[in-house]
């Protein structure tokens, strides 16, 4: 096949090792008997969670005792699945940096940070969990009525549903589709675009929710006729990655165009958009993305003034190409294609 190539490793948000106990989470005895025990991650509302470095470099969630929420299950919390023995429950908690309660239970030494920034870095558990996390409780602050009559909702089996107080009617957490398709002319040139509201320099892949009635491969077809005029063949998937900002499912696809075929823009989505050579988008991806500073580990990049809040570097300001980061499944299509040639 012209230009075939494939994802090398799994997207960073796609990784997990967690069973998420489907099973158990329409028994609420069962579901009870675990919290003692368990383990919370916990969520602030900007998505943040406290982190930590491990041995091999990485970051890791810094959960909390259950016991510290209660001595059950309180309102809100969602079952996020089991490894090991011990179960991990998600529990939106209020923002650190404005918490001047003394008994708040934060710590001024702990790190938070959100899974756009950090999830690049965490560990297979740590990402599995934290995107779980984001998703859930980021679709039960936003689904608290019914959408057949407009009644309250209540969460039941464990944070996995709601239930309709009027007419018992049930809905589930909503996943919205996205296609992300790296174009390639199917020799040594990509294709990328930038949005004007992106920092200078920055390109990724071209990407679209896919609309109602229509498949995965008709929605590449579309986004790419639309967003830089371009007729693509040979569409191909890739592979996917959750995207929980607030409920998208990014689905990766490489797709073969016409790099001497000119370009239509689309007016206030794509502010420009160039034909990159392979060894171009290798330098690129060899400089790092907006989050990486070389010779630095994940939290000493990700601390700057250290504690509670800190602060994130920018790099690269001044390059011509700044590409997605590590938490991003365009970046993964993008070292796959790099590699491939």
């Amino acid at each position: 096949m012209r230009g075939a190539f494939h994802l090398d490793t799994l997207p960073r948000l796609s990784r997990s090792t967690v069973d998420r106990r489907e099973q158990v989470r329409d028994d609420p005895e069962h579901v009870a008997s675990t919290w003692p025990l368990s383990r919370v991650v916990r969520v602030d509302p900007r998505g943040r969670t406290p982190v930590e470095e491990t041995d091999d470099g990485s970051l890791r969630l810094v959960t909390a005792p259950a016991r510290d929420f209660g001595d059950t299950v309180p309102e809100g919390a969602v079952l996020l699945g089991e490894e090991d023995g011990t179960t991990y429950w998600g529990v939106r908690v209020p923002d650190p940096d404005e918490s001047n309660d003394a008994g708040s239970g934060f710590s001024a030494l702990e790190l938070w940070r959100d899974l756009r920034i950090s999830g690049g870095d965490l560990d297979s558990r740590s990402a599995g969990l934290l995107t779980t996390a984001v998703a859930l409780l980021s679709w039960h602050e936003r689904s608290r009525f019914c959408g057949h009559d407009g009644s309250p909702m209540r969460a039941i089996k464990a944070g996995w549903a709601q239930l309709c107080e009027a007419h018992d009617h049930e809905e589930y957490p909503r996943t919205d589709p996205s296609m992300i398709c790296l174009v390639h002319d199917g020799a040594d040139r990509v294709l990328l675009a930038r949005q004007p509201i992106w920092p200078e320099g920055r390109y990724s892949v071209l990407a679209g929710f896919v609309e109602a009635g229509e498949s995965l491969e008709a929605c590449v077809a579309r986004e790419c006729a639309e967003e830089v005029g371009v007729a693509v063949s040979t569409i191909t998937y890739l592979g996917s990655q959750p995207w929980p900002f607030p409920r998208s499912l990014m689905i990766g696809f490489s797709a073969v165009a016409d790099p001497d075929a000119p370009m239509k823009l689309q007016q206030g989505e794509i502010e420009n958009a160039r034909w990159v050579t392979r060894d171009e988008l290798r330098e690129a991806l060899a400089a790092g993305d907006w989050m990486t500073r070389e010779g630095e580990s994940p939290l000493t990049r990700l601390s700057g003034a250290r504690g509670v809040g800190g602060t994130a570097f920018e790099a690269g300001e001044d390059r011509d190409l700044i590409l997605p980061g590590g938490v991003s499944i365009a970046r993964a299509m993008l070292e796959a294609w790099a590699a491939a040639g």
